[in-house]
């Protein structure tokens, strides 16, 4: 009787264990832990025509470098256009200020995020710095490819 009570509290801890460990993995791989550890930083915003898929969270890169996090969407409703809020973690403080931002993609059908292409500047982005439309890159829809690619192929064909 003792050996089969110590058995299932044995199971029951493996269970929980297992259990928590999924909870990490999850909270991991959907980068919430950087909520916490990266509030330190200095916000940029950047204007684009469209954003596509870009979310909340998704990272900001430079050269493939990690470099913040985008912390605010918004439509800037008397040009039409997004206004993408930046927070640079503070150790990237000599980011030059004509820098150039594009929305790129992970992969074919990867998340989006923003790429920073380093400028060759004096100066640097500060708190509050704005990177206008004219130095941004939309990002590239899938759908709207495929559509000008069917389109060409479809006039091509008339005689």
């Amino acid at each position: 009787m003792r050996n089969k009570k110590i058995l299932e509290v044995a199971v029951g801890f493996f269970i929980l264990a297992g259990a928590g460990a999924l909870l990490m993995l999850a909270i991991t791989v959907s980068g919430l832990t950087d909520i916490y550890s990266q509030n330190r930083g200095y916000q940029v915003t950047a204007d684009f025509n469209n954003i596509g898929g870009l979310k909340l969270r998704a990272k900001v890169s430079i050269a493939g470098v990690s470099v913040g996090r985008i912390v605010g969407i918004s439509l800037d409703d008397q040009n039409f256009i997004a206004k993408v809020t930046m927070l640079i973690n503070d150790e990237w403080h000599r980011i030059p200020s004509d820098s150039q931002a594009s929305i790129l993609t992970s992969g074919l059908l990867g998340d989006n995020y923003v790429g920073v292409t380093a400028g060759f500047s004096n100066t640097f982005l500060e708190e509050g710095a704005h990177i206008p439309i004219e130095s941004t890159t939309s990002a590239i829809i899938l759908e709207q490819l495929i559509s000008k690619f069917v389109s060409n192929q479809a006039s091509e064909k008339k005689p």
